[in-house]
């Protein structure tokens, strides 16, 4: 008997069918030889903290850092998954082979292992690996089963990630949270979040510390077209107009006009991260939302397997790509063009050497039915896609036209599209946009003049653009590089941060730690986000480009280039040296974000509802420790030896916290009125100070 495995009881259903197995079976299908069963997801985690020992339990700074001589696995706490597990258990202790059919990936391949491992696995073991579900596909699959052997490696690429992530996750999170947490708040530290969070945070920093500047460019009209003066921009008003008067004195004289003709490449295949900025740009859509949707298309056959980040097609699919379009009936004033002719295979789209996992995302030969408007729009990016990277390229017509008036150079662009080539696919969303892209010119020839209509062009320099999630995932991508080039971008994928299939995650988790927060589109960090990353210190954390390497790293660990042993042992060591310069630093308070507000300029801003965190100071008297917050005061952390303490109330006056804030940072307040006079107090209002003892008293 065989037993295979799959993810999710769907896909064990479709497997199922293709191989015969019939009866339902508590669990599992049977018949044919074979038993399918399924996992739901992960039924297996690593252990935690005090499943090793169980002082590891309560977070203690003394027991840090954490790190178990050896890692083990068990099962999820949940009564579902140890019933199926059970069920799986028992057919692998019966059988004579099993088939891993898992999630064709490093995330699949490591959550079948557990399992297996769990079961105590001790049959032979083979590996089905497709890229889409459709009938074809599976047959395929099992016709070309390899051994589990053959997927060893990435495996261990696998567990070097999981365990890289509990290690750093669970030491850096316990040593920010109990060294600089306020109350119950939780710091979550994490290989990818914090990095990510950096990026965003030192975005925001560029931004608020970007001041604007006036400037003035001359420009002037010849033949209605705009030309612009070819000189550095004027930083004052005088300058500009001296020189209007200058242009007014002469006429406009042609130097050259020049015609070239290019070509604009097609655009890539989609990966799950350019699919994802895709879909963002366009409808809107959160990372997240997008890898559903995909998800979805993929599970009801009609597209390919979604988790990838190569662009390119293997050469095996170029036989199938006729059928493909030919199924596309929706598309069939698109396709029929292509099928007229022979497809042309070019490295753009088929390149075996930039396969990693799977090939890139593109539509199966199964027609859509029943989708979901938001469904539809994600299908359509890809069919699209698809057709558009088989067609010419565009061809265009770029003008260059340079000129003068007297000693001022002056030059204009236009763009004309002489063949649409690709973006024939794309003629109705360039026709519903405001702008035209192209612009025709007059003809210009060389040495000819005329009068023309100079005037003054008043603007202002603009700051850095917040992070989009589009933008962001391109930042994940390139390791947080300012690239447009998909060349470049394609190169830079091995030292991206995270991975296609985690991203959306990772900026979800920001959004539930309330680090960061949206404004319409933009990404704008929180106080706790702004303060979090200015607490860390040690650029291992937070660099984006240190996170690539290890990134980089475990990429070695899949094709077999770096060993799982060193990678555990630097993880030990970075875990070790960030865990003690943490608990030697010294204190800064940080408390969650609660609320934003936004400024009728527009500039955005983030706040707490208590602007002032008394919390976030430290002790005037002693100068060691921080304030906390007590039922009648607020006083030092180590108060028994200390004993500094300010009452919320005194003279029967309850005092505000910037009241309190100006004492503890300038030793008085400003003047205050409304005290109530006694025979203690005889003033309604004046100064209160600390005096040498660190005791208030009030004077007028």
């Amino acid at each position: 008997m065989r037993v295979c495995i799959a993810e999710k009881p769907s896909v064990a259903k479709d497997i199922a069918k293709i191989l015969g197995a019939k009866d339902r079976k508590d669990g599992y299908f049977e018949g044919n030889g074979y038993q399918v069963t399924w996992t739901f997801g992960h039924l297996c985690t690593l252990k935690e903290p005090h499943d090793y020992n169980s002082l590891w339990k309560e977070w203690h700074l003394e027991d840090l850092p954490i790190i178990p001589a050896h890692f083990g696995i068990k099962l999820i706490d949940n009564k579902g998954v140890q019933k199926q597990f059970n069920i799986i258990k028992k057919l692998i202790s019966q059988c004579e082979e099993v088939v891993n059919c898992g999630d064709a990936g490093q995330e699949g391949e490591l959550i079948q292992r557990w399992v297996l491992l769990k079961a105590q696995c001790k049959v032979p073991v083979k590996r089905l690996w497709i890229s889409s579900l459709t009938e074809l596909a599976l047959k395929e699959g099992f016709h070309n089963l390899k051994d589990a052997t053959f997927y060893d490696n990435l495996y261990a690429a696998g567990s070097a990630r999981a365990i890289g992530d509990w290690l750093l996750g669970i030491n850096a999170t316990r040593v920010f949270t109990k060294k600089f947490a306020v109350n119950k708040t939780l710091l979550s530290i994490g290989r990818v979040q914090t990095p990510t969070l950096a990026m965003i945070v030192s975005r925001q920093k560029e931004i608020d510390s970007f001041v604007v500047e006036e400037y003035w460019e001359l420009k002037t009209l010849y033949k209605n077209t705009e030309f612009n003066a070819d000189i550095s921009r004027l930083k004052t008003e005088e300058k500009a107009k001296n020189g209007l008067i200058y242009l007014e004195k002469f006429p406009f004289e042609i130097i050259s006009s020049e015609k070239k003709e290019g070509k604009e490449k097609n655009p890539r295949l989609f990966d799950l991260t350019s699919l994802q900025v895709e879909a963002n740009k366009k409808y809107g859509f959160s990372a997240d939302h997008t890898l559903k949707l995909a998800q979805n298309l993929y599970e009801n056959k009609f597209i390919t397997y979604p988790r990838v980040d190569t662009t390119y097609l293997s050469d095996d699919l170029y036989p199938k790509i006729p059928g493909i379009l030919k199924s596309m009936k929706y598309y069939e004033k698109y396709t029929q063009p292509l099928l007229n002719t022979a497809i042309n295979k070019t490295k753009n789209v088929f390149d075996n050497e930039k396969i990693t996992d799977h090939h890139a995302i593109i539509p199966t030969e199964i027609l859509p039915q029943h989708l979901s408007t938001d469904e539809k729009r994600i299908y359509d990016l890809i069919a699209k896609r698809f057709i558009a990277v088989f067609y010419p390229e565009c061809i265009v017509s770029n003008t260059l036209v340079t000129a003068k008036v007297e000693e001022i150079p002056f030059k204009a662009t236009g763009k004309q599209i002489l063949d649409y080539g690709w973006k024939t696919i794309y003629l109705q969303e360039i026709n519903n946009e405001k702008t035209s892209e192209e612009f025709i010119m007059p003809d210009f020839q060389p040495g000819e003049t005329g009068s023309h209509e100079p005037f003054i062009h008043q603007g202002k320099t603009t700051p850095p653009k917040y992070y989009t999630e589009a933008s962001l995932l391109r930042a994940m991508e390139t390791a947080g590089k300012q690239v447009e080039d998909e060349d470049m971008r394609e190169a830079l994928k091995d030292n991206g941060i995270g991975r296609p299939s985690t991203r959306a995650n990772i900026i979800e988790t920001l959004f539930r730690r309330k680090y960061i927060l949206k404004k319409r589109k933009n990404i704008i960090a929180t106080q706790t986000g702004l303060d979090l990353i200015n607490t860390i210190e040690n650029d291992l954390l937070k660099s984006p480009e240190l996170t690539g390497e290890w990134e980089h790293k475990l990429r070695l660990i899949e094709k077999g280039n770096y060993e799982l042993e060193v990678f555990k042992k630097e993880l030990t060591n970075m875990v070790t040296q960030i865990t003690n310069e943490v608990k030697n630093s010294n204190y800064k308070r940080i408390s969650i974000q609660e609320s934003v507000t936004y400024s009728k300029n527009k500039k955005i801003s983030t706040t707490k509802k208590e602007t002032i965190k008394i919390e976030n100071l430290l002790c005037p008297k002693c100068k060691n420790q921080m304030l906390l917050k007590g039922k009648q005061a607020y006083g030092c952390n180590d108060f028994n030896n200390c004993n500094f303490r300010i009452p919320f109330t005194f003279c029967n006056k309850k005092l505000t916290l910037k009241q309190i804030s100006d004492l503890v940072t300038k030793g008085k307040t400003s003047k205050i009125k409304g005290f109530k006079i006694t025979n203690e107090n005889p003033y309604s209002e004046g100064f209160i100070f600390l005096n040498s003892n660190y005791e208030l008293e009030l004077h007028p």
